[in-house]
């Protein structure tokens, strides 16, 4: 819980603890000289996003998978309609979010933005402006929901690229169709917010990506043509830095439009221009993937791209894989087994939970799935923790999810292939005691069992048992930091450049097919900071000690943790991973608090032993965890940087730190 505070803003005074807390606070711990440009520098503050209105994963209704482009009006209010009289706004979906398809044209002489009133025709209200969307935003804020729109960060929208059939594509001269934002951003978005009253916006990146110099097709559609920024198959020609940029001008403006900070911003850049490094830093929300599509290997696919990104998410700042699929083809009424493992997954990831098809013809027994409110608390739980993997495989994984700051935990058993798949269950990977009872309640049927040590299941093709879970916890005084990822901010991760990740799952490219080599690796994201694996996912071990709690750095990061619950000590075992080249200087490990130097470690080498640290936090609010090297790393720096293990790093009670 925060801190209590006295009437003059400063905390209250803490008893004084003895024993170890006391010899700590009298240590003299020498530090390390820190430039003021230096970014593993202790902040002393937090640097988690804050802005706008996503404390928790947003909720509600896109019209993209629904319609595509075939967007109108009776659509979209039908669809909020549904969402309220079905009692699913009660649970929390509120966003409306018209998606591609709606403008005209942007009005030469003034830039304005012009909406088509034939497919919504509130917006006809005449006079010097010509056309509006405040009658639609007042109606749906009327009903008690919220109002969200689609724009791109380029010129151009990506319907215009990949859409050209639509009978809803911008129409008119050359510059008429440019209505995305590039040259317009403080105008369209005081637009958006300040004028139509919108609350959200969803904003594409083709603009930067697809109208390439010498192209068919800006030849054929008479585009004006745009140096990529974006190389759809190549990292490294990818400018990700001026795509930042792009979106923090955006996020700029958002903020100077709406002074109650009553806004979210999506980010969709398709987890390009290794958006899952600096998406936390600028948006609400940032795709990790290319669009969904209704096919099981999709979806497996689309996970994969946030499921081990638990780190990089937290109230504010969550990781999207793309809004739900629910209601097409895999995942309709004929197929629950998958639409429910669909949705459980999106909830145990603090995915954001966006319904996108035809609410007005869909069957109940979707409805009941959108609408499981155990599902829906687990997702929208405030301490905003994303689930851990806990056992991972091709054929099946184990994902835990902290609720609150650590007393309970939500469990999820994921049978990712088209066979049963054994699965057992041990207390440890929910990190509770092997030697006391575990009770699980299953969040689809309410039934409870009981167990101690381990439980095994066989899950059906394709399905996923989710339960709460209760128990002993192994760490009764304090809680492991990656049982806590929501209260983690990866201020800095140690990548030295973007690599791509592996291990997401390869489905046949649903707009490409096999014309090509191969399915290859197409998002950044390898190598950032993991909790209970290393960043490369291999297990946590130390001159052969392993660890199966822990956080997994490269040197020359830094981390932050909120201190929300007020514990008092942090202990931890650290030194070079032993998955580490074992050659180079090594590293130290540093603890500060409220920018202070707390505690710091001897020089760790690759391939000797676990060198314990521990600090008094008693007090502190921001406890920051930095590894450096030794000695500086040449340049260029052609080798990976070193594997660090914060092994057992776990926070502990004033209760436990006495002893």
């Amino acid at each position: 819980m925060p801190h209590r505070r006295s009437n003059n803003g400063k905390p209250h005074p803490r008893a004084v603890v003895g024993g170890l807390l006391a010899a700590l606070a009298m240590l003299a711990v020498p530090g390390v000289a820190l430039a003021a440009d230096d970014p593993l520098a202790p902040a002393g503050r937090w640097e988690g996003r804050t802005a706008g209105r996503a404390a928790t994963p947003p909720m509600g209704w896109n019209s993209w998978n629904a319609f595509r482009t075939e967007v109108d009006e009776d659509k979209v209010i039908g669809a909020a309609r549904v969402l309220v009289d079905s009692g699913l706004a009660r649970l929390g979906y509120r966003y409306i979010n018209v998606d591609d398809g709606w403008w005209l044209k942007r009005r030469q002489g003034d830039g304005r933005l012009q909406i088509r009133t034939s497919i919504f025709p509130s917006a006809a209200t005449g006079g010097k402006d010509g056309t509006s969307f405040k009658p639609f935003t007042d109606k749906l804020h009327a009903m008690g929901l919220k109002a969200g729109i689609y724009t791109d960060i380029g010129r151009n929208a990506c319907s215009q690229a990949y859409d050209l059939h639509s009978p809803n594509l911008p129409q008119g001269t050359t510059a008429e169709r440019e209505v995305g934002l590039d040259g317009h951003v403080e105008q369209d978005i005081d637009l958006y917010f300040k004028e139509w009253g919108f609350d959200y916006i969803k904003i594409d990146a083709c603009g930067l990506a697809d109208f390439v110099p010498g192209s068919p097709l800006v030849a054929q559609q008479q585009y004006r043509a745009v140096a990529p920024l974006i190389d759809r198959g190549a990292i490294n020609r990818t400018d990700s830095g001026a795509v930042r940029t792009r979106y923090e001008a955006v996020a700029a403006a958002l903020k100077a439009a709406n002074a109650d900070g009553d806004y979210i911003l999506s980010i969709c850049a398709w987890g390009m221009a290794n958006v899952r490094s600096w998406g936390k830093d600028v948006g609400n929300l940032w795709r990790t993937s290319a669009d969904i599509t209704p096919s099981w290997t999709s979806m497996l696919h689309n996970f994969d791209s946030a499921a081990k990104r638990a780190l990089y998410a937290g109230p504010g700042h969550w990781n999207d894989p793309d809004i739900l699929h629910i209601g097409h083809e895999a995942f309709d009424a004929n197929h629950m087994v998958e639409a429910r493992s669909h949705f459980t997954l999106w909830a145990m990831i603090n995915a954001p939970l966006l319904i996108s098809y035809d609410l007005r013809n869909g069957p109940a027994s979707l409805l009941g799935v959108l609408g499981n409110a155990e599902l829906i608390r687990l997702n929208q739980d405030k301490a905003g923790h994303q689930a851990v993997v806990a056992y991972d495989s091709d054929d099946a994984q184990i994902l835990v999810k902290t609720l609150g700051e650590g007393d309970r935990k939500a469990v999820a058993l994921f049978n990712r292939g088209a066979a049963p798949a054994p699965v057992v269950l041990l207390a440890g990977h929910l990190k509770l005691s092997d030697d006391a009872p575990v009770v699980l309640t299953d969040l689809w049927t309410k039934e409870r069992l009981t167990f101690s040590g381990e439980q095994a299941f066989t899950l059906a093709p394709h399905e996923t048992r989710v339960f709460e879970a209760s128990g002993k916890r192994r760490l009764p005084n304090g809680v492991y930091l990656s049982e806590i990822p929501g209260s983690i901010n990866v201020a800095v991760d140690g990548t030295r450049q973007p690599e791509l990740d592996p291990t997401i799952h390869r489905m046949i490219d649903p707009w490409t097919g096999t014309r090509s080599g191969g399915s290859r690796a197409q998002y950044a994201g390898w190598g950032g900071a993991q909790a209970d694996t290393t960043p490369f996912g291999q297990t946590l071990q130390i001159a052969g000690q392993s660890f199966d709690s822990g956080i997994g750095v490269l040197s020359n990061s830094r981390l932050q943790v909120r201190n929300d619950a007020g514990h008092a000590l942090l202990m931890a075992s650290v030194g070079v991973d032993d998955s580490s080249a074992m050659a180079g200087a090594g590293v130290r490990f540093f603890v500060y608090g409220d920018g202070k130097l707390l505690a710091e470690s001897p020089l760790t080498v690759p391939g000797g032993g676990a060198a314990p640290i521990t600090a008094n936090i008693d007090g502190i609010k921001i406890v920051e965890l930095v590894v450096r090297d030794a000695k500086p790393q040449p340049t260029p720096q052609s080798t990976r940087p070193t594997v660090a293990t914060w092994g057992d790093v776990r926070l502990l009670t004033r209760a436990a730190a006495a002893r």
